[in-house]
């Protein structure tokens, strides 16, 4: 059988998934440094991780038998996306599955931090009765400010203005603005404007550092800041700063630049105590009906890829999906340079087969071609694809066979 390995406590969904797929499947709570997960992969097609096991160039080059790789997550930046390109190992992850979990989660943080819930938290349950409105507000008619208008700042957006909120967004790119959003030009604009600042951007290097002393100095005195994107962003020490100050009236943090490999390891960080702070250990995704649609989500896109070659949503390699059935399919991800198809058929004409269907589309430096022909596949064919000097990986998906 097949082997699948997954690591980082993924839904149960996913074992069932593979299981009903015909995969061994191997799963481990916690993550795996280098050396562990080379190990690990001895054997391995089809992994499965979420944010913290780091997939390295070493470990892609050390397995060469490994076909896929899933991140159970939103964020990649944790797998060398290139150098599993290069060696033919096509990467999903789950772009949306997530969504809702986070937004509610935002909402709910921007209620606790306005009505300073958290300072009455801590009061009662050390004993002391501290019934004020002093410091508590409504959020019904105060400026949401949303950094990354994606997938998960567009939906905060439509729901923030259901409440009653006014929301700003700033994003790099041209978004289209839902309900009455307004976009701002610059940063800098938006923290002027906003009350509550919540950051929604992704995990690309430029985005490191985005957030520091500069960006907290210019937001409104007393204004609420939000992080449920990614630790680097920020500059824990100016937040402390900031907050200690009274500028920052309040602020909830769900990231952070190093974290716990493990359920129960220690934890520390500067923000630890300070008033009306809300701090989360990274589960702005993690509720239940979330991650079961992320295993769900991502071990299909596993299976249709290792069973079909489709690529639909992949993150590092073209997207192709061929529909139909034939006696025999071949996928070839290769160099993207001028003549592959042309010489690819003429490979397969030469061994008397015909092509029933086929599909090709490039990414940057990538091609990837589905072929479906009237016979099965001669091993000097699979032979003579595979060494062609543009080859990366030739594989030979079964599930579509006519039968």
């Amino acid at each position: 059988m097949p082997r699948a390995l997954l690591l980082e406590n993924i839904d149960p969904v996913a074992v069932e998934l593979l299981e009903s797929a015909g995969y061994d499947v191997e799963t481990r709570r916690g993550a795996l440094d280098e050396g562990d997960l080379i190990d690990a992969l001895d054997g391995v097609t089809l992994l499965g991780i979420r944010s913290k096991t780091q997939v390295t160039a070493g470990v892609i080059a050390a397995r060469p038998e490994l076909l896929a790789i899933g991140a159970f997550c939103i964020g990649t930046n944790q797998i060398d996306l290139g150098a599993a390109a290069q060696a033919g190992v096509a990467v999903f992850n789950a772009p949306f599955s997530n969504t809702r979990s986070v937004v509610e989660m935002a909402l709910a943080e921007i209620i606790i931090l306005a009505r300073r819930l958290v300072d009455r938290d801590r009061a009662l349950h050390s004993g002391t009765w501290d019934k004020s409105a002093a410091g508590s507000h409504e959020i019904r008619g105060r400026t949401l400010g949303i950094v990354g208008y994606g997938n998960i700042g567009s939906q905060l957006s439509v729901l923030a203005e259901a409440l009653g909120m006014r929301v700003v967004y700033y994003d790099l790119e041209d978004k289209l603005a839902l309900g009455n959003a307004q976009r701002c030009d610059t940063l800098d604009e938006l923290l002027e404007r906003a009350e509550a600042v919540t950051l929604h951007v992704d995990g690309r290097g430029g985005n490191a550092g985005l957030f520091g002393a500069e960006q907290f100095a210019r937001m409104r005195p007393r204004s609420l800041f939000l992080n449920l994107s990614r630790g680097f962003v920020v500059d824990h020490e100016a937040l402390r700063e900031h907050v200690l100050s009274g500028h920052i009236a309040g602020a909830a943090v769900d990231v952070f630049p190093e974290e716990p490999r493990e359920q129960g390891d220690p934890f520390d960080s500067v923000l630890r105590g300070l008033p009306n702070v809300v701090l989360t250990p990274h589960v702005g995704g993690s509720t239940q009906e979330a991650q079961r649609d992320i295993g769900r989500f991502v071990a299909g896109k596993l299976v249709n890829y290792s069973r079909a070659g489709t690529t639909t949503l992949g993150v590092n390699v073209p997207t192709v999906v061929l529909h139909g059935q034939s006696a025999a399919r071949f996928a070839l991800l290769h160099r993207n340079v001028p003549g592959v198809l042309a010489r690819v058929d003429a490979l397969v004409g030469e061994h008397g087969l015909n092509v029933d269907g086929q599909v090709l589309a490039t990414r940057g430096e990538l091609g990837y071609v589905l072929t479906d022909v009237n016979e099965e596949l001669p091993a000097g064919l699979l032979e003579a694809l595979r060494s062609l000097p543009e080859s990366l990986r030739l594989t030979t998906p079964q599930d579509h066979r006519a039968r």
